[in-house]
């Protein structure tokens, strides 16, 4: 009896970890971080974000990075892996500093995992020194 409750369990960690049930989470956290954020308007300066970084707002879960001098990009501050917001920008990539992941700053594509897909691109709207995003 008490080896078929430790067998159980171990199959039960087995499982989840790095399963398509991880996955599947991973899927979810990204689609609601994608819908539930609307439009944040002059969201971050323009001087505020470094030409080749970026910066994370954590109250709206969005990462804005200027991959080159001009041009703003955006995306979902929610890791694709399990749901963290991502830590900083640095060294041309978004971390996430829960698991490791890295994301390019032009793209939003997983650059090293364990996350397997992309931050969701949001739209960005640049002003005369405001950023805004959708």
């Amino acid at each position: 009896m008490r080896a078929a409750g430790i067998v159980a369990v171990a199959g039960v960690g087995l499982t989840a970890c790095g399963s398509d049930a991880d996955q599947a989470v991973g899927d979810a956290v990204s689609d609601a971080a994608s819908s539930a954020a609307g439009a944040v308007k002059d969201l971050a300066k323009k001087a505020d974000i470094p030409v080749g970084g970026g910066k994370v707002f954590d109250s709206a879960k969005v990462v804005i990075t200027q991959p080159t001098e001009g041009d703003y990009k955006a995306f979902s501050a929610v890791c694709t892996h399990q749901g963290c917001t991502v830590s900083g920008v640095e060294g041309g990539t978004i971390n996430c500093a829960c698991h490791g992941s890295t994301f390019d700053i032009a793209t939003g594509e997983v650059k090293g995992g364990p996350a397997t897909k992309a931050l969701p691109e949001k739209k960005v709207t640049v002003g005369a020194d405001g950023i805004s995003v959708t």
